[in-house]
């Protein structure tokens, strides 16, 4: 049994019955007659043809919840968030839901709000009187839930650890009703590797406009639709897919590293090749101590493609430890 085999046993055989806490994810709610033509105007994905997910229900599957950046006009990620739309009533108006990062939750509320204008749309950051929580386990984890019909649930992609594939659950639930969670420091250290394992970037405050969509694979996890129209940014993103221009790309990795360096493993810190020292290679994407190793860290890093062709990247510095690249769990669009 390999090593990962392992992790992957262990991880399911001791899922958790509660969902733990997720204090670094917000929500945002997007609502009203014009909702969804207005985020089609703004996100990098398709928002039409999304299912309504009624109370109780989970949105998942490509029909139900879709990947979305929001870019600047220069094609810079702003934030990026998972999307669902979850009417309050089976009659009632649209209600669209972005699962984000907590830290940029607000100022893309404020951003997406100036661009309302005369739309009935109403945009509410609720990050500070709503909870997000996060549940792993088997593929049944969706049957065994229980949801009240205030709960939003969104089910994320399946990660693969070894030979079998982990389910995830994003619920938000309102302070005032609040949803049974725990707060185990095991249980949130998997689920942040499990996010890492799935190479499915988040953007946060340290990464803002940092990175084009297709630097960090977001075309290749079907966050990207080429074929929706215009939204900020979109010129040069379709530019950078069809005219061959995306030189870097987001890789997995690790690095073992003593806790004096545990201060570079973070988002927004810079990579560096030592054939070309002076300048950086790339930029830690999300990272997270492995939940069974100590001493390593997994990353997800933006990188030079060259930089994978020969010689070291270090973290932090010239002289900083040294990463091994990982696989990616899926190929890369090319066009």
């Amino acid at each position: 049994m390999t090593y990962s085999t392992q992790i992957q046993q262990n991880w399911l055989e001791n899922s958790p019955s509660l969902p733990c806490s997720l204090t670094q994810w917000g929500l945002i709610l997007v609502e009203g007659s014009d909702a969804a033509s207005f985020l089609q105007n703004q996100l990098t994905n398709s928002v039409l043809g999304l299912n309504r997910t009624l109370p109780g229900s989970i949105a998942q599957g490509y029909s139900g919840s879709r990947l979305v950046g929001y870019c600047n006009p220069r094609g810079r990620l702003l934030a990026s968030a998972w999307l669902g739309l979850f009417p309050s009533a089976p009659d009632g108006e649209d209600r669209f839901a972005l699962f984000i990062s907590r830290d940029i939750a607000a100022s893309t509320a404020k951003r997406l709000s100036m661009y309302v204008l005369r739309s009935k749309v109403k945009v509410t950051d609720l990050s500070a009187s709503w909870s997000v929580a996060g549940l792993y386990g088997s593929a049944g984890i969706t049957n065994s839930v229980k949801l009240d019909d205030q709960c939003l649930a969104l089910r994320l992609p399946d990660v693969l650890v070894g030979s079998q594939s982990i389910a995830r659950l994003l619920l938000a639930h309102s302070n005032e009703a609040p949803l049974q969670t725990q707060n185990s420091s095991d249980v949130l250290g998997i689920w942040n590797e499990l996010e890492i394992l799935s190479a499915i970037p988040r953007i946060v405050q340290a990464t803002q406009e940092q990175f084009v969509p297709q630097m960090i694979n977001f075309e290749s996890v079907a966050g990207v639709d080429f074929k929706k129209g215009c939204y900020p940014g979109q010129e040069i993103v379709a530019r950078s897919q069809y005219r061959g221009a995306i030189k870097r790309r987001l890789q997995l990795a690790h690095v073992i590293a003593t806790e004096q360096d545990e201060q570079y493993a973070l988002p927004g810190s810079e990579l560096f090749h030592s054939n070309d020292p002076g300048q950086p290679a790339g930029m830690i994407v999300l990272s997270t101590k492995h939940p069974a190793d100590s001493g390593r860290i997994d990353l997800q890093i933006e990188c030079k493609l060259e930089a994978l062709e020969g010689g070291e990247i270090h973290l932090g510095s010239a002289t900083g430890p040294v990463l091994k690249v990982d696989s990616l769990p899926y190929p890369l669009i090319e066009i």
